[in-house]
């Protein structure tokens, strides 16, 4: 098992992951550690990646498992979370669940803040991104808490990069719509666009005084080695990126 520990400087008690696709015991299409139990992988395999990841994290909390549906739906955990709870982004404040989001060229977030008294983990599609995914999570947790924003620590995972990340006039628009400042995020290519999902995150987080930002810059599309790519394979597995509390 090949994993991806955030470059960050969060305290020592939280503890986060991103998989790779090396481990497991998926075959075919989902060969490696695919831990998507939606994508007609053989649920036996998929049940055995899960208890290899729980085993490598014996220390971990429960993971609990998000039906994830391109939302901007966040679920604060607790000991009584069902797995499959519908949702694209999950929270905690104390160490009762380990927060887990899947992505197979989506962008991965997680958030902690400098006394390492919550973490949070978002799943942000390009959709979810476009509709405030990672504004209404933080909003919300720093709200809730009373957290200033310049205490926040915010990590992007690998995701689809910009030379790969292809998409059309309209998705484009949608961002630009929002913010006039997305237009730096595109790259024009075969009268279409290509679009870089850590930029257009970045952008978001701007509106959040003093966050400090650290990112992986894998591209998933590009290595097929370590990363399961929807866009590069349509019939694929699913990465999970993942942060609890100690």
């Amino acid at each position: 098992m090949q994993l991806i520990k955030p470059n960050w400087a969060a305290p020592t008690h939280i503890h986060a992951y991103s998989t790779t696709r090396l481990g497991g015991v998926s075959e075919g299409e989902f060969a490696g550690l695919n831990l998507g139990m939606h994508v007609a992988d053989n649920l036996s395999h998929v049940l055995e990646n899960r208890l290899l990841l729980a085993e490598q994290f014996s220390d971990a909390p429960d993971f609990c498992w998000l039906n994830q549906t391109h939302s901007c739906d966040l679920i604060k955990l607790s000991s009584k979370t069902p797995q499959a709870t519908n949702g694209d982004a999950s929270w905690i404040n104390s160490k009762q669940r380990t927060c887990v989001v899947m992505t197979a060229d989506c962008l991965p977030v997680l958030v902690t803040d400098q006394q390492g008294s919550f973490v949070a983990a978002i799943h942000a599609g390009w959709r979810g991104l476009c509709d405030g995914i990672i504004e209404k999570s933080i909003n919300h947790i720093c709200t809730e808490l009373a957290i200033n924003t310049s205490e926040l620590l915010v990590w992007l995972g690998p995701c689809i990069g910009l030379n790969a990340f292809e998409i059309g006039d309209e998705v484009r628009n949608e961002f630009i719509a929002q913010d006039a400042k997305a237009a730096d995020a595109f790259v024009a290519h075969n009268n279409k666009w290509l679009a870089d999902l850590h930029q257009l995150a970045k952008l978001r987080l701007t509106a959040f005084n003093g966050v400090t930002i650290t990112e992986n810059n894998s591209c998933t599309f590009t290595d097929p080695e370590l990363f399961y790519s929807y866009r590069r394979d349509g019939k694929t597995g699913r990465l999970a990126t993942f942060i609890w509390i100690e």
